[in-house]
């Protein structure tokens, strides 16, 4: 199976944050979390959906599978790993780190990832 596209794996994450009550999400609300337009979510959902990470009924919203959800919720590990070590190690400004951080998601290994979580955890029992 191949590894989705740093732009795929935005696109579930910001489907996940736009969730509602009944866990779907409105396709206006992933393009306004995304800043794109219309078309590129529907293009991007399809696509998604395709792949088996979402279930997409027009006019009813966009619902992560369970495959979907596993992946957006390990794109937000990433980011909030990450917007934590370059805010509370490096002194980054929160504003910066978080856009820092979505950046960095989708390229750091597992292994730095793994390193870097231990590191925070160390950290925080030293508080």
């Amino acid at each position: 199976m191949a590894k989705l596209s740093s732009n795929m794996e935005d696109y579930l994450e910001a489907i996940m944050v736009a969730e509602n009550k009944d866990g779907s999400a409105r396709v206006t609300d992933v393009r306004d979390l995304l800043g794109v337009k219309t078309p590129s979510v529907t293009g991007a959902l399809r696509v998604l959906a395709e792949k088996g990470y979402l279930k997409h009924e027009p006019y009813r919203g966009v619902k992560l599978t369970a495959k979907g959800r596993r992946t957006a919720q390990d794109v937000k590990a990433r980011h909030v790993i990450l917007s934590s070590f370059l805010t509370d190690v490096l002194g980054v400004r929160a504003k910066t780190a978080d856009i820092d951080a979505c950046k960095m998601e989708h390229t750091v290994s597992r292994e730095t990832l793994d390193k870097l979580h231990a590191f925070l955890q160390k950290q925080g029992k030293k508080k």
